[in-house]
């Protein structure tokens, strides 16, 4: 019976050579290190060009596409001058978390469709404006969530609709780091915003609110702290100084449907792992292997715990075979393939609001410490 359950979810994987369209110009904002994951995959896109680029820092775009090797790219000091002197087709925003939303409703705004990094922005207001700018522009906005095409993630959202859980109550998410704080503009207020909910957390969240259709989230209770980041024991002194945003966050989260939304994540802490996610169902349960760093798949294979004639039973959910030229390279495919098609964004923000939603209330809540409602205006 075990064998027959497990039928349910197998997937044959095909990959199809998409055909050529229409030449897209692209122009990149921020040239940091995400940057280089866009560049690369681009470089590989038969009907891409790549003719715009801008950086605040002067010279550090001109730097950057010369090493790509990519040539005849303008370059620009702000994505304002950018988007004013260019005639583009779409815009990578690779800058970091304070300077998402900005770009991205001015690009919106010079009818420019925008692939926008994770996470979304760093504040419920500020999704909401840039989505404001989406609706108006009717552009496609695609968030940057490259796990959602790994097929083991795809795997998890098939288990929940195949109704084999039955009706989900309660989910235990997150995951983390024992040792992986980064630096450069991660670890400050005055560029992050977040700290591990931005880099790391967004994804977690994703994982299991997108299994389940994303419900509205309703209230959250936060915890936030960084005892590891601002200590140089177990970070670079000179970053600890600078350190002041979250190194580990939890939160209890009440979502629309009496769900309840159990999390946790961190890049510092005495622990391998805070725990590996699972999602109970009143039929089922289903657990996901933690993940050492979020590499943006699970851990392990997946079991599916079930009764079957009156037996409990385990079943082993074979991990999915990878996507051929990584996750990145299909996040970036499926945007394009958006604007070619004329079809919907792939990561759209009407979910994604959603999880900036919760972040924002952790946050919000951990400051004043006591639940608080969360609330999204109409867009």
């Amino acid at each position: 019976m075990s064998d027959k359950v497990l039928s349910q979810f197998k997937q044959t994987v095909k990959e199809e050579e998409k055909a050529i369209g229409k030449k897209l110009k692209i122009g990149i904002i921020g040239t940091g290190w995400i940057a280089e994951s866009h560049v690369e995959c681009y470089k590989q896109m038969k009907d891409v060009e790549i003719v715009a680029g801008a950086d605040l820092i002067p010279g550090k775009a001109e730097r950057f596409f010369a090493r790509y090797g990519v040539e005849g790219v303008r370059c620009y000091p702000s994505h304002k001058e950018m988007l004013d002197n260019e005639e583009l087709d779409a815009v990578s925003i690779c800058t970091y978390n304070r300077q998402h939303a900005i770009p991205t409703i001015y690009a919106l705004e010079k009818g420019v469709n925008v692939l926008l990094e994770k996470p979304m922005c760093v504040t419920t207001e500020e999704a909401v404006e840039i989505m404001r700018a989406e609706k108006r522009s009717g552009k496609i906005l695609s968030v940057g969530f490259q796990p959602r095409m790994d097929n083991n993630m795809k795997m998890i959202k098939k288990i929940v609709e195949s109704g084999e859980l039955g009706k989900i109550y309660y989910i235990q998410t997150g995951g983390g780091r024992r040792r992986g704080i980064p630096n450069s503009t991660f670890i400050e207020d005055k560029t992050a915003g977040i700290g591990a909910m931005g880099d790391i957390g967004c994804y977690s969240l994703d994982m299991v609110l997108n299994a389940i259709g994303y419900p509205k989230p309703l209230t959250a209770t936060g915890y936030i702290s960084n005892y590891f980041g601002t200590n140089p024991l177990y970070n670079n002194p000179a970053d600890a100084k600078r350190f002041d945003v979250e190194d580990f966050a939890a939160a209890f989260v009440r979502l629309e449907g009496d769900i309840v939304l159990d999390f946790r994540i961190s890049w510092a802490m005495h622990l391998d792992t805070p725990g590996d996610t699972v999602i109970l169902g009143t039929k089922g349960a289903l657990r996901i292997p933690s993940t050492e760093c979020w590499n943006g798949s699970v851990g392990g294979p997946m079991t599916l715990y079930h009764d079957v004639a009156g037996k409990q039973v385990q079943t082993e959910i074979p991990l999915c075979p990878p996507v051929s030229k990584g996750l990145f390279y299909h996040k970036i495919r499926s945007f394009l393939d958006a604007i070619q098609n004329g079809t919907e964004a792939p990561i759209p923000t009407s979910e994604i609001l959603y999880n900036q939603a919760i972040i924002d209330a952790i946050v919000q809540s951990a400051r004043i410490g006591k639940e608080i409602e969360i609330e999204i205006p109409e867009i």
